[in-house]
């Protein structure tokens, strides 16, 4: 009999969370709900050394945003989510609390010696590191190097006894089997096969915090929760053997989940991973949303920088994963029905930032009037301009298709709110010439006492009809009145700019430009 789909995201909040790490969230999230399984955050917080206040909040905000929304875990304010029953059995969702499971079951693989006591300090690690590295060998702790060491397996039972009751540093090994193949599968990668010669014996608890690390508290936990499919990052493939031989030691083949390991974003070359450094080298963001750190250092956010999240997690998704086929807009729902790990590329997938202004693009062109309309007067508000949604729909659909982000509205056409004052240099030097704007100031003439349709449609072709009748330069005097009512010779044609700002206001700037350069 088939289980029901189970997935985790479990981020560790030592800082704010890399679109990498939302990437995970996203394909386990669309993997679980194609299932009609369950997508579950657990928040990994057993490095108390690297623990970050404020970071966990981020992360569950953060996927919030993105419209990934766990059906188990802990939402922001710290609370447990369970829309599954009213009482989860798989609760509590946060390592911390789970403290005393863990201990248990490090114990229990002393017991069946598949691992051992620890005592070795810092000092004496180091000494035995720099003594092998004097002779030309490299340090592990394991097979060839554990007899020689201070731990349960060298030592006799009375010290072992007593160092375990009197000291407080001492950790958990896993015991790494002698020279054997471990095969293993990935869902991405396929078959995997490692010699265990070349793997150490990796710390699995620690006395000092009586805390797990990853490896034991990942599967410890995994199990219990009964995930099926551990969706990560292929930082972690190198410690799939160690998991292996964990659920091999704890007798928990028949419900080890099944893994699949993603590969890295990389920076717009290509040559290695995407981090916080190339996005401020480069003028874009890593995060999804904006983080102030403990020194007030802020760092930008997709959010913050205007990006739609539906955008965002469109981006996110193409981002070492294709349809097979030439759609590049999918919604969170369509991904839901399109995604498959089998269409997930094994090598590293290179961050475009342009391709990312390109999505965003495309879902504000997507968007209603009125959607971008709520957006807009906000920040029109912000600037201290004032005027009646019908005005600013009706600017918002003039330059909807000419922007990026809602931002842009303001760059595009702020002269559509506020008259200009000042008028760009060269430009005024290139058209504003006594044989161009004595014409351009007769075409104003004509737009003043123009009585037909007062539209974009309406005045925009009796104009031009008018210019060519009387076969002036139609280029200079369109850029003369350009000038006037924009400051520059770009910017939106002269019927929609007049139409939409009224004679009365055409009229003043004209008198403006007059005053200022005739």
């Amino acid at each position: 009999m088939s289980r029901k789909t189970r997935v985790r995201f479990a981020p560790s909040p030592t800082g704010p969370l890399h679109m990498g790490g939302v990437r995970t969230a996203l394909y386990n999230y669309l993997f679980a709900k194609q299932r009609g399984g369950d997508f579950i955050i657990r928040i990994e917080d057993t490095d108390s050394q690297r623990f970050v206040p404020g970071a966990e909040k981020y992360i569950i905000e953060a996927l919030n945003w993105c419209g990934i929304v766990p059906d188990e875990g802990v939402d922001a304010a710290g609370n447990v989510v369970e829309t599954v029953s009213e009482r989860h059995p798989h609760a509590p969702y946060r390592q911390s609390q789970r403290k005393p499971i863990y201990r248990q079951y490090a114990e229990q693989l002393v017991e069946n010696g598949y691992a051992y006591y620890a005592f070795d300090t810092a000092e004496e690690l180091g000494a035995k590191r720099a003594e092998m590295e004097a002779a030309g060998q490299t340090f592990i702790y394991g097979q060839t190097t554990r007899m020689g060491l201070r731990n349960s397996l060298a030592m006799d039972e009375a010290e072992v006894k007593e160092l375990l009751e009197t000291r407080t540093d001492w950790t958990i090994r896993f015991k790494m089997p002698e020279n054997r193949v471990v095969k293993m599968d990935d869902l991405i990668r396929g078959h995997v096969e490692v010699n265990t010669s070349t793997l150490d014996d990796k710390v699995l608890w620690k006395r000092a915090d009586e805390l797990p690390t990853y490896h034991l508290a990942n599967i410890v936990d995994d199990h219990l929760m009964e995930i099926t499919e551990v969706i990560r990052g292929e930082e972690w493939l190198p410690s799939l053997p160690l998991h292996y031989l964990l659920y091999e030691a704890f007798g928990w083949t028949d419900t080890q989940p099944r893994f699949a390991h993603l590969s890295l974003l990389l920076k717009p070359d290509g040559k290695g991973k995407l981090s916080k450094r190339d996005g401020d080298r480069l003028g874009f963001p890593v995060f999804p949303l904006q983080w102030v750190n403990s020194e007030g250092e802020v760092s930008r956010g997709y959010r913050e920088d205007g990006y739609f999240p539906e955008a965002f997690v469109n981006l996110l998704a193409m981002l070492g994963w294709n349809p097979g086929t030439e759609q590049e807009l999918f919604s969170l729902e369509e991904l839901v029905q399109a995604f498959s790990l089998e269409r997930v590329i094994k090598s590293g997938a290179r961050f475009n930032a342009d391709k990312a202004k390109w999505y965003n693009k495309e879902y504000l062109r997507k968007k209603s009037v009125g959607e971008l309309t709520d957006l807009y007067m906000p920040v029109l508000e912000a600037k201290g301009i004032s005027a009646t949604r019908e005005y600013v729909e009706k600017v918002v659909a003039l330059i909807q298709e000419r922007a990026t982000f809602v931002a842009d509205f303001w760059d595009i056409a702020s002269y559509l709110f506020v008259a200009p004052t000042e008028f760009v240099e060269k430009d005024a030097a290139k058209f504003w010439k006594e044989e161009n704007y004595t014409l351009a100031l007769k075409a104003a003439d004509f737009i003043m006492a123009f009585d037909g349709e007062f539209t974009p449609e309406g005045l925009g072709q009796p104009l031009e009809e008018y210019i060519r009748s009387n076969e002036w330069p139609m280029g200079k005097v369109m850029n003369c009145l350009r000038l006037a009512l924009v400051g520059a010779s770009s910017g939106l044609g002269i019927a929609d700019i007049v139409t939409l700002i009224g004679k009365e206001e055409f009229a003043r700037r004209i008198e403006y430009i007059k005053s200022k350069l005739c």
